[in-house]
């Protein structure tokens, strides 16, 4: 078994239609496996679900909780800026929020943020200290 690893993210959402819609609009395809609850989406040996925020704390053991958002950002890193300008554009236009534009950070790089309609953040970014492989896909150096 290999313990550092991640196989699934879930989101909790407020409206599982409209974030089934959101992420469509992003070019996102649900996979099949998905049912009226939940949906899913294959990732690069990953998987990112989509859930009810109620039914996530009734899952998690917490009914009560309220569960929040904006700790944690999810990432995408890309070869170039302008395929960082493009992502951004992409995320706006399906319905994302602006964080943050794209712009030179301090650390070398690329990058900017937007959220989705749950307030989940993305960075999308462009990295020149980590190379992609040719399927998008990041493996430190």
């Amino acid at each position: 078994m290999t313990p550092q690893r991640v196989t699934l993210i879930t989101l909790g959402v407020a409206d599982l239609a409209a974030s089934r819609a959101f992420y469509a609009r992003l070019g996102w395809q649900e996979h099949c496996q998905s049912q009226e609850g939940v949906a899913f989406f294959q990732m690069h040996g990953a998987v990112l679900g989509l859930f009810p925020l109620d039914e996530l704390a009734k899952d998690q053991g917490r009914p009560d909780a309220k569960l929040g958002t904006g700790a944690i950002t999810l990432a995408q890193n890309f070869a170039t800026e302008a395929e960082v300008d493009t992502a951004f554009a992409a995320a706006l236009a399906a319905g994302g929020a602006k964080v943050k534009a794209p712009e030179k950070v301090f650390w070398g790089g690329y990058s900017g943020y937007w959220s989705d309609p749950d307030g989940h953040a993305w960075e999308v970014a462009m990295n020149p200290f980590w190379p992609l492989h040719d399927d998008g896909s990041l493996t430190l150096p």
